[in-house]
């Protein structure tokens, strides 16, 4: 007698099981993988490249910084920290400030940050220079190196001459990389380097110059320079001076791109978001589909935990080849971010591929469509096999534990997901309790459309019209979850492009014909009178003279600054302390500023408390209010100040703006130097007044606008141009799930379709009763969603970017109606074979 096997199909039976039915469902799966691949594609992109320029400006920090720690200060060291700085022994030194240079027999100046270096500087990188030799030999040639650009720009040669204030120098070479300064800096003011020993000799040296000094350092090999840090820089804290290792040079560097980073980051997580809706909605119909597949399956004696199993490794396989895909798309997308950036970052960046990164892509694409297939999935177990003999399906109840336990679990990754890319708790939990509530309102939205339709139903209207309207609330609609996947689809394409504009309309200038576009600093106040009257004589107007005295905090509300620095408890920042404020008088308010409390003090003379204007940012840094006392040192005398108001100051406008305004009557006779503006028409006459001052005034420096204003706006549109390429990628995600959702619900309207076409539906009838369906669906959940993105839109407005909204049209102009019409073109397109192939041959292919 033959032994019958009665082993249970092993691990290897479900795989093939799970590959067959995959094989066979592969037109309806390769949506859902699009969304996940495009997801991880943004994160694994943007994830790599933020660790590549994190490891890049690590190791080129030295070479940024050109030593291994500085010491800078912002006037003439005190007898204390020469001390420290004596002891630590100084390997090179550096005085630099701005100024105008002119160019002997040439007709154009320019605005340059000079630099007075001696000794061993650069001690890690090097200026590159042309001739290469120019760098090493410009201190014992006595020459200058300029910026290459510059002499681009002025038609000027290495042996030609450089003047600065009262000394000329022949230029030894064209500068075009040098350790210290700043890329967007240097885009303003050029550097111009030249020895030492010249600086006193420029004469430019004078009250109100901003002088900066730089002591460079190379540490020994045993040094630990993160603890020299901890013990030093308190010391030259309170003499005003501050230390810099190469180390905190990169973190500072880290951070300033980290801003930018996490709106990458944000945009990932949006893309990445999408996806899962994409994945939420297709599963959901695809799992239903297979409820049949799975009654057969257990009437051949499959147990609940196979059959599940079967379909969960086909979603894990799927999210694995997503993953894959997606992280190949995305090590590929990383090597286009240093074109786009370029000019933006301040290290070359030599790409490698993060190991780490794509494994992380490679999960969370398996992570991904696990999750998100589980609600739907759990719907397997309760299939009883009388299914097959069904009519119409039932899929039994689900336990509230598990569908509870996996909303619990979705939840979480999302939090730790959005956590790894933020780095910020509460921007986590913000973002994800926003998106919880939208789902939430998005499904009572649904709900409450279902709801009155059946309860208003309009019995009087045409038949495709009521039986377009039966669809949204007859058994097994897809309404709810159209609804929900249209409506986030929706929400978030539009939250990202009203936070486009926000962020396009802070990275803009504000310019026009009447407004100043040329500045004069450092003026002397025995210059502005002559300086006026030159101005006056070419036409020009002189819109501002404003005087500005220089003072620093001395005590808050009756503590010392030294008082206050001891306090390991106070929370007033520390610039507050140590900043040397420049401040002007005036007995009015400026088109930039606004009062937020208090009262406007025009002018005052024999008060014992003198009443001054301080900015917010001035108040909230200092920990004062109106009515608080704080006391400055204006080089040596001491005045007593009472808070009367604080100022709302838009420092974004391309105006003199000042933290710290008194009243006129007061700092008249105070030491104090100038700034004057005026307006000039075109680039000649710029040149031509330039020309006039700086022979007549060398000390003045001049800004001109003009060249300042296209420069950034440059690297405006630079980063408009990044922004609204982020949000293109994350758009076209969202549009591919949104394909996805309406796509995958083909499968469900087929049966209905054709049932209506045997009994006598008129092809036109169908199209008439799928399209207004579509139109209701498209309708509903693009506007839920654009109007609840406008909600968010202005609460990130009013608490992240602290600036006023201003609807864009375009959400409600463009989305709304394309996003519609886009619904009802796929839909339409679902129905396609129905109406040109028998009813018969329709379900038989579809059943296959």
């Amino acid at each position: 007698m033959q032994q019958i096997n009665t082993t249970k199909p092993g691990f290897s039976w479900l795989l093939k099981m799970a590959w067959r039915d995959g094989k066979a469902s592969k037109r309806k799966l390769l949506l859902f993988m699009a969304s996940i691949v495009l997801g991880i594609a943004a994160v694994v992109s943007i994830q790599s490249f933020g660790e590549n320029l994190q490891d890049n400006i690590a190791l080129q920090s030295k070479s940024l910084m050109g030593a291994d720690y500085t010491i800078d200060i912002n006037h003439p060291p005190s007898e204390r920290v020469t001390e420290i700085m004596d002891s630590l022994g100084i390997d090179s030194r550096e005085i630099s400030f701005t100024s105008m240079a002119a160019f002997p027999n040439k007709t154009g100046t320019k605005f340059v940050s000079v630099r007075g270096i001696d000794g061993g500087f650069p001690f890690y990188g090097e200026f590159e220079t042309t001739p290469k030799s120019a760098g090493i030999d410009y201190q014992d040639q006595n020459g200058a190196l300029v910026d290459a650009t510059v002499m681009l720009q002025l038609d000027l040669a290495v042996g030609d001459s450089i003047k600065i204030g009262e000394i000329t120098l022949p230029i030894l070479g064209k500068l075009t990389q040098a350790p210290g300064s700043s890329s967007l800096f240097g885009a303003i003011a050029p550097p111009v380097i030249i020895p030492y020993k010249f600086i006193e000799q420029t004469g430019l040296i004078q009250t109100g110059s901003r002088i900066n000094y730089d002591y460079y350092f190379v540490a020994d090999r045993n040094t630990d320079l993160k603890l020299l840090d901890e013990k030093i820089d308190p010391q030259l804290d309170k003499e005003d001076a501050d230390l810099d290792t190469h180390l905190s040079t990169s973190e500072r560097l880290g951070r300033r791109y980290e801003n930018f980073g996490k709106f990458l980051n944000l945009v990932a997580f949006i893309a990445l978001l999408l996806g899962c809706v994409g994945i939420a909605s297709a599963i959901n119909i695809y799992i239903k589909e297979k409820l049949k597949s799975v009654a057969v399956l257990k009437c051949l004696g499959a147990s609940r935990k196979q059959s599940f199993l079967i379909f969960l490794i086909q979603v894990a396989f799927i999210g694995l080849l997503s993953g894959i895909l997606g992280s190949i798309l995305g090590v590929i997308l990383q090597y286009a971010f240093p074109v786009i950036l370029e000019g933006l970052l301040p290290v070359e960046i030599a790409l490698s591929i993060s190991g780490r990164v794509i494994f992380a892509g490679i999960i969370l694409g398996v992570l991904m469509s696990v999750l998100f297939a589980l609600y739907p999935l759990v719907g397997t177990l309760y299939v009883s096999p009388l299914q097959v003999l069904r009519v119409q399906e039932n899929t039994g109840s689900k336990s509230r534990k598990e569908l509870l336990g996996i909303s619990v679990l979705i939840i979480l990754f999302l939090f730790l997901f959005s956590f790894w890319l933020l780095r910020n708790w509460q921007y986590s939990l913000s973002f994800i309790g926003g998106v919880l509530v939208t789902f939430a309102i998005l499904a009572g939205v649904a709900k409450v459309f279902m709801n009155l339709i059946r309860k208003f139903f309009p019995d009087s209207w045409s038949f495709v019209s009521r039986q377009s309207l039966r669809n949204l609330f007859r058994p097994q609609n897809q309404t709810l979850i159209l609804i929900l996947a249209i409506g986030i689809g929706t929400f978030l394409i539009s939250t990202l492009y009203f936070s486009k504009d926000l962020l396009l309309a802070q990275a803009t200038l504000e310019n026009n014909n009447t407004s100043a576009n040329m500045i004069l600093l450092d003026v002397q106040t025995n210059q502005t009178k002559n300086i006026a009257e030159t101005i006056e004589s070419q036409d020009l107007p002189v819109l501002e003279d404003i005087p500005i005295v220089t003072m620093r905090v001395q005590n808050i509300n009756g503590r010392s600054v030294n008082e206050i620095r001891e306090d390991s408890t106070s929370t007033i920042n520390g610039w507050i302390l140590s900043h040397e404020f420049r401040v002007t008088y005036r007995d009015s308010l400026i088109a930039s500023e606004s009062i937020e409390n208090g009262e406007w003090i025009p002018e005052s003379k024999n008060s014992p408390l003198i009443p001054i204007s301080v900015s917010t940012n001035f108040a909230e840094d200092a920990k004062v209010k109106v009515g608080d006392k704080v006391t400055f040192n204006v080089q040596g005398v001491l005045m007593n100040t009472e808070i009367a108001s604080t100022r709302l100051v838009d420092w974004g406008r391309m105006q003199t703006n000042f933290s710290i305004v008194f009243p006129k009557g007061i700092l008249e006779q105070a030491p104090q130097f100038h700034v004057m503006t005026t307006q000039v028409p075109d680039a000649k006459k710029s040149a031509e007044i330039q020309q006039i001052l700086v022979s007549n005034y060398p000390n003045v420096s001049i800004l001109d606008l003009r060249q300042v204003l296209s420069i950034i706006e440059g690297l405006l549109d630079k980063i408009g141009w990044i922004i609204n390429f982020m949000a293109f990628f994350s758009i076209l995600t969202g549009i591919i799930v949104l394909l996805g959702a309406v796509r995958t619900s083909k499968y469900q309207r087929i049966k209905e379709s054709v049932l209506l076409r045997t009994i006598g539906a008129k092809s036109s009838q169908i199209l008439k009763i799928a399209a207004l369906e579509y139109i209701y669906l498209g309708v509903l959940g693009s506007l839920s969603g654009i109007l609840l993105s406008l909600i968010s839109s202005l609460l990130l407005a009013w608490l992240a970017f602290e600036t006023t909204f201003i609807p864009s049209w375009v959400p409600f102009g463009v989305l709304f109606p394309g996003i519609t019409l886009l619904v009802l073109i796929i839909g339409l397109a679902n129905s396609r074979s129905v109406i040109k192939n028998p009813p018969l041959q329709v379900l038989r292919r579809e059943s296959i």
